[in-house]
């Protein structure tokens, strides 16, 4: 199992502009109003922290590697090595380059209608790291890292999370 973890004020941020462009879910107002939600457990699909909380029961598990998207987006090839390492998977350079390029952001985005239809600009909107900071206050990210060493912060998934956010920033 490949189990893909992302900053969660990078989680919250992409959710917004998701929620806010996919009519079957709930639109937000502001900003604000959707923080809310997010910390307060209101979202269609549950509470991030308590998905890692559950997933972190598997962190240590041989079947499972942990990669998170900023490892990604900063060393994809190294990140495509380790997961095809992980299942067994040997790759020729030129293979390696192909899967790099075609699992990259901007050749998803440029394929998204394509692959997604006329979803595919809600889906792929940035690919980014750190988007949180042009929406997140002082308040927000407070709130934010106080809920997170509170459900996630000791654990081993919350360690990488944390090593990969702050210890790289």
């Amino acid at each position: 199992i490949l189990l893909l973890i992302r900053n969660p004020k990078d989680v919250a941020t992409s959710f917004y502009h998701f929620t806010n462009g996919m009519s079957p879910l709930p639109s937000y107002e502001t900003w604000d109003d959707f923080f809310v939600a997010f910390m307060t457990k209101k979202m269609p699909w549950g509470c991030y922290f308590e998905y890692l909380s559950k997933w972190n029961i598997y962190a240590d598990d041989e079947n499972v590697m942990t990669i998170t998207y900023e490892e990604l987006k900063e060393n994809p090839v190294l990140g495509v090595k380790n997961i095809a390492a992980f299942f067994g998977i040997s790759l020729t350079e030129k293979e390696l380059q192909s899967v790099v390029e075609r699992s990259s952001f901007q050749s998803m985005k440029k394929n998204s209608q394509k692959t997604h239809g006329a979803f595919g600009n809600v889906l792929f909107r940035k690919g980014g790291v750190s988007d949180w900071k042009n929406l997140f206050s002082e308040d927000h990210n407070e709130k934010m890292d106080k809920a997170f060493e509170e459900h996630v912060g000791g654990t081993k998934l919350g360690k990488k999370l944390k090593y990969e956010l702050y210890c790289k920033a």
